[in-house]
């Protein structure tokens, strides 16, 4: 999945690059201090003009982010509950991209740092209602912590089909997040692969099993996420790294290289 965030006036041109290099699920948000959302459905809209893609094949996913997160560019009114919240944020969001329809609905992180809020409760009620009235494909929840993510498993109303967090190898890779994931049916996706690790991925050893199979660090990283059934992100502005992070499947890691990777942030070698 080619994620939008911190690209600010790049934001289209970068996803029609991505386009071209093959993506077809895109990662936004409406949340204007770190995306412009508006800028991925322009880039879009072109690319399916063109001829480039359909709209059928596409994946695209964006967030409903609490006023905390935001700046003073509010996609709804503050004032007005959560549940208007998000449905003024979802409507701005289907006319920034051009769509009558979101595949995938996040909320962006939880109302508080721990616990699942009232607040939580009420907006994902109003994004269980986008879903049930047939606006919305899937939800999913990121920036969450193994105790939030169990609390809403627990409460939701419908299966929760993403879960979306940094991912730093120096916890397991969120490996108790992963669990819960793995246990509820969940997928997890994982951004900040390569940024969150720097130090891990400098090592000699991962450098020695690129190497081996003719591959880039980054492919390695991303191969290694798809053998641990996570669906990674990527924010790359390069074109050709582009096409490498794609083509991150065309190997495979063997048992004894996935064990070092599992276990390098946590003082494996």
């Amino acid at each position: 999945m080619y994620g939008t965030a911190w690209k600010e006036a790049r934001t289209e041109g970068l996803v029609r690059q991505a386009l071209e290099a093959g993506f077809r699920a895109f990662d936004t948000a409406n949340q204007r201090k770190h995306y412009v959302e508006a800028g991925v459905g322009r880039a879009l809209a072109a690319a399916i003009a063109d001829g480039l893609v359909t709209r059928g094949e596409l994946f695209l996913q964006t967030k409903f982010t609490y006023e905390r997160g935001q700046d003073h560019r509010l996609p709804y009114d503050p004032s007005a509950d959560f549940a208007t919240q998000v449905t003024q944020s979802f409507e701005s969001s289907l006319e920034h991209l051009g769509t009558t329809s979101i595949d995938s609905y996040v909320l962006h992180g939880p109302y508080e740092a721990r616990g699942i809020a009232a607040a939580d409760r009420e907006v994902w009620r109003a994004m269980e209602a986008l879903l049930q009235a047939g606006q919305v494909k899937l939800l999913g929840v990121s920036n969450v912590s193994p105790s939030q993510l169990d609390e809403l498993v627990s409460f939701s109303a419908v299966p929760i089909a993403f879960v979306q967090n940094r991912c730093f190898a120096r916890s397991g890779w969120d490996g108790n997040v992963r669990k819960i994931c793995g246990e509820a049916g969940i997928v997890y996706q994982g951004f900040s692969l390569l940024t969150a690790n720097d130090r891990e991925l400098r090592s000699p050893v991962v450098v020695r099993i690129a190497g081996r199979h003719g591959a880039t660090v980054p492919q390695v990283v991303f191969r290694f996420a798809l053998a641990l059934g996570m669906l990674p992100l990527t924010g790359t502005s390069n074109p050709e790294h582009m096409r490498q992070d794609l083509a991150a499947d065309r190997f495979v890691l063997d048992p004894d290289e996935l064990s070092v990777l599992e276990s390098i942030g946590l003082g494996g070698r």
